[in-house]
């Protein structure tokens, strides 16, 4: 087991023998550590449940992080070209589930920023799940108490969505999947 020099292009196979959770995207490495914040797992937490009750008793299945979710240009996922650990992921066909993760895009996927990876969830990851074709990406920001929704339409994000203070997010493609933003926010970190 090793640690990835981050300034160099990288392989999946290469990824395999890394120590700790490490991002692969577009060949370069990116840690995942340290851990997140009290406010972070909060929101998260907070979002799974609403997620998890919602999606129950469909043909959604919602993940949490750690889990990983592989992207392959050629759908060859014994070496796919990169691997990310969204916060959130719904991914509503069956199929695409593995032991190791998710193979190819999830239908929802959700980002709670953190000071460390705000830039790559709105600029790498943002590419990604729209090149990819991630239907809806919700990108959760603590520190301004907002949430932008995204949602392809002909394979670019087009639509866009922000909400802010007391709104509820709306999912633009699952009617009727609602969060109030009171409830991600209520929690006051010491």
């Amino acid at each position: 087991m090793s640690n990835p020099d981050e300034k160099k292009t990288h392989t999946y196979e290469e990824w395999l023998t890394w120590d700790g959770p490490w991002e692969l995207i577009n060949g370069r490495a990116y840690n995942m550590s340290p851990a997140p914040t009290s406010l972070h797992q909060f929101i998260v937490g907070e979002l799974y449940f609403a997620l998890r009750t919602f999606f129950q008793n469909r043909n959604c299945y919602v993940f949490v992080a750690p889990f990983d979710v592989f992207f392959s240009e050629r759908d060859i996922y014994t070496s796919p070209d990169h691997v990310i650990q969204p916060d959130l992921s719904v991914v509503c066909s069956k199929d695409q589930i593995s032991k190791s993760g998710c193979h190819g895009a999830p239908t929802l996927i959700v980002e709670v920023l953190s000071p460390s990876t705000a830039l790559k969830d709105f600029n790498e990851k943002f590419n990604l799940y729209q090149n990819y074709g991630v239907q809806e990406y919700w990108i959760v920001d603590p520190g301004n108490q907002t949430v932008h929704v995204y949602a392809l339409q002909n394979g670019t994000y087009s639509v866009r969505e922000l909400y802010m203070e007391k709104e509820k997010i709306q999912s633009v493609l699952f009617e009727g999947l609602q969060v109030s933003m009171n409830r991600l926010f209520r929690f006051e970190q010491q």
